[in-house]
This record gives structure tokens, sequence and C-alpha cells, in this order.
């Protein structure tokens, strides 16, 4: 493959990715903050909006591979463009749904290229990155996400509570579009693959390193959204936490997303194969921590922080993808978010059970541990499975 263009102002190409990516973590938690609003709106409980957000998260999953599939082709910069208009259009047209039905639809729309454009984002901040410096440009793309954790969605969320949760995907359209207009003018061409069909792109289904790798983001990372799902609850319950301290424990955390997703990218370029497994042993010591901080307000909030620096495993399995998915690359960094959508559901999931059934409510950071350990379990037998590779093709 012939190296890829460099950018005239590669950091300005690389804040246009981020930007595109702090539109997306915007959208996908304002809805947390807004249910009420939306939920008075429609005439529906907030329990009924969470559909909203399930649509979302299934559009997520539906869209990566299908859109992956088809698009392969396709210069990157152009496929980028047209994700965010198909995203900045399915925002803006949340203003028009006369129903929840149709807010919903429109949420699955807007999920669909939520994994396409940050996983092919990843990949041209990745190949147009200097030689040992790919995860650190694929880390600065996703600090967009991070950033929409800690400032975009509290933000956004503000700005509906005053003028309309309407407002809110409004902002979010406009700034897919803002995306659209600077990855035109400061991101580089970069031919698509044009070997690739389908078939060629679905195939990186079935390939076991590929496999491997995304069922450890699947379960490894689905601890970390167990713990954020249910800590603002367990800390209210068990330390006595203060309604007014809630803003800081989500500052918190997003700070310790912004902390891990520096940290995971640098070590990445280090040594990828090693920071796996130590990120993975990292959040399953912070979340079982978090089990005992529960009782301390202060404690609890440090520890929702640290538990927060787990997303420092992105990068690296984003980069492990691309080093494992061959010429099925734009599927296989594409899935990698998919997967963490199913490790949220999945660790929300879990998290509930605990909540609600566990010896007390911080049992939360228990189902962290075990799925942190999981994930250790998956990457291991990864390991395995590649070393018996390598000996029979040397037999």
């Amino acid at each position: 493959m012939s190296a890829s263009p460099v950018a005239r102002h590669p950091r300005i190409a690389e804040l246009a990715l981020a930007l595109g990516a702090f539109a997306i973590g915007t959208t996908e938690f304002v809805i947390m903050g807004l249910m009420p609003n939306i939920a008075a709106d429609f005439n529906v409980s907030s329990q009924q909006v969470g559909y909203a957000i399930s649509a979302y998260a299934m559009g997520v999953v539906v869209g990566a591979p299908l859109i992956s599939a088809l698009g392969a082709r396709l210069p990157r910069r152009g496929l980028l463009i047209g994700l965010m208009l198909l995203f900045a259009v399915s925002n803006v047209a949340s203003l028009l749904a006369p129903s929840l039905t149709s807010f919903a639809a429109l949420r699955f729309i807007a999920g669909l290229p939520h994994g396409v454009y940050l996983g092919v984002a990843a990949l041209v901040a990745a190949d147009a990155a200097p030689a040992g410096e790919r995860g650190r440009a694929v880390g600065r793309v996703m600090l967009g996400l991070t950033v929409a954790i800690l400032i975009g969605a509290p933000a956004a969320t503000w700005f509906g509570s005053l003028f309309g949760w309407h407002s809110a995907f409004l902002v979010v359209g406009l700034l897919a579009l803002a995306t659209a207009v600077l990855v035109r003018g400061f991101v580089p061409y970069q031919a698509g693959n044009q070997d690739a069909t389908p078939l060629t792109e679905l195939a990186a289904l079935i390939k076991p390193r590929v496999l491997y790798t995304l069922g450890i983001a699947c379960i490894g990372f689905g601890g970390m959204f167990s713990v954020y799902s249910y800590a603002v609850e367990t800390l209210n319950v068990q330390a006595g936490l203060s309604q007014n301290l809630v803003p800081m424990v989500l500052a918190v955390f997003g700070v310790g997303t912004i902390i891990g997703n520096l940290i995971g990218s640098r070590a990445a370029d280090i040594d990828l194969m090693r920071t796996i497994p130590a990120v993975l042993i990292w959040s399953a010591l912070v979340q079982g921590g978090f089990y005992f901080a529960a009782d301390g307000v202060w404690s609890g909030i440090l520890f929702v922080g640290l538990v927060g620096t787990g997303i420092g495993l992105a990068p690296a399995l984003q980069m492990r993808l691309m080093d494992v998915a061959e010429e099925a690359q734009t599927m296989a960094a594409t899935l990698n978010h998919a997967a963490f959508n199913i490790a949220n559901a999945l660790g929300a999931w879990c998290g509930g059970m605990a909540f609600a059934y566990g010896p007390s409510h911080s049992s939360i950071g228990l189902v962290g541990v075990a799925m942190a350990i999981a994930g250790l379990i998956v990457f291991l037998l990864g390991q395995r499975h590649e070393r018996r590779e390598l000996q029979t093709a040397s037999a």
C-alpha cells in the first residue's frame, strides 16, 4: 500500500476529526440528562424515553458492519463527509419528530454513522501519522469522545434545559456540519480499498484475531459502564452524596477518561501487546476499589475518576484491530465501536442486576472486576491461539 498523503496542517486535520467524535459523544450522552424534558414533551415516562437510547445503540451495531461493507471502496475523506452529513440531518430532524416512536427512529438513523465515522477517522489519523505515533494520533481523535463526556454532554444538557431539548440536538447537528466542512478543507485525500467487496469486508467477522480483539472490547470494557451507569445512585445511597455534587461525579469521570485516553494511546505506541492486559488489570483493581470506596463521598468520587481511566483500552484495541484486519481494515476498525456499545449495554445490564440484588449497591464494582478479568482471559486465549497458528505455520 502506498504511503498516505500528509496533511498540510496535521493538527487541524486531527482537530476536525476529533470535532466529529465530540459531536457523536455529545449526542450519545446528552439524552440521559434531557430524559425528563423529552418525556414531558411526548407525554410518556422517562423509562419509555430509554427506548430511544436503545434505538441509538442498535443503530451503531447495525450501521458499523453494513456501511463498512458497502463503503470500503469509497475515498475515506468523502466517506467521512457523507457520514457527518447523515448524522447532521438525523439530529436536526429530531426537532420535527411528532412522537416518541418517530424520535426513536431518528435516533436509530443517527446511530448508523457512529461506529463507521470513528473507525474510519482512526484509520485516517493513523495512516497519516509518523512511524511510532499511530496510537497517539488515534488517541487525539478519540479525545473528542472523552471531552464530550466532560464538557459536551453537560453543556448540551444545560443548553437544552434553558431553550428546550430540541436545541441540544440542533447544536449537535451544527457541529456535524462544521466537521464536514473542516474535514473537506484539512483532511488529506486517502483512496479507499479498490480491492474491497462486501464479502472481503465481512470476512473480517470470521478472522480469529479480529474476533478475540472484539471479544475483549465487548466484555473487558463492560465493567467501566457497569460502574458509570450506577455510580451516582450508589454514592447517594451508601455515602449520602448531596445532589449538588452530582455534576462533580460526572466531571471527575470525564477527567479520568481524558487522562486514560492520553496515557493509553502513548503506552500503545510503546508496547501495544503489553498495554492491553495492563489496562485490563488496572481496570479490575480500580473497579474493585470502588466497591470499598463507595461508603465515603470523596473516596467514592475519586474511584469513579479512576474507573474512567479504563478508557485507555480503546486506542490500544483500535490499533490491534488495524494490525490484524489485513485487507478488511474499514470493517475491523468500525466494529470496535460497535463492540463498545455492546459493552455499554452488557455492563449496564449486569451492573443493574448487581445494584438491585447484590449484597450492596457498590457490588457494581465487583461486576467490573469480573468483566475485566473475563476480558483478560479472552486476551490470553487469543494469544494462545496465535502461538498455535505460528507453530502450525512453521511446522
